[in-house]
């Protein structure tokens, strides 16, 4: 069993930056494809970004590309999410989720675990 959280969120003003990181613990982390979804007020969860197991490619969703990085370190069990130039409509609950699928199966929507953190909130002002 996987186990995941994440910190780092809060509140920032538009235009700002934040690094949100999500620490694993449990085995074979870097077996796992790693994820962001965030879930904004009254809306459904969607994936932001996504990276394969040894950290070479990635997966950004339109509204983020350019903007996000997402980075992971197999040595630290962690996963990271650089987020620059934020806009108030990254405001969302972003969570971090691991499966053992590969990267084009993961972004496609197809997925056979379930691990998630429980969340941290971003808040960006306008």
């Amino acid at each position: 069993q996987l186990q995941l959280e994440e910190s780092g969120g809060g509140l920032v003003q538009a235009g700002g930056s934040l690094r949100l990181s999500c620490a694993a613990s449990g085995p074979s982390f870097n077996t796992y494809t790693l994820g962001w979804f965030r879930q904004p007020p009254e809306r459904a969860r969607e994936l932001v970004a996504a990276i394969n197991v040894n950290g070479e490619a990635t997966y950004y969703a339109g509204p983020v590309k350019g903007r996000f990085t997402v980075s992971r370190d197999n040595a630290k069990n962690t996963l990271y999410l650089q987020m620059n130039s934020l806009k108030p409509e990254d405001t969302a609950v972003y969570y971090c989720n691991a499966d053992s699928v590969g990267l084009t199966s993961y972004y496609n929507g197809t997925f056979l675990d379930d691990y998630w953190g429980q969340g941290t909130l971003v808040t960006v002002a306008s």
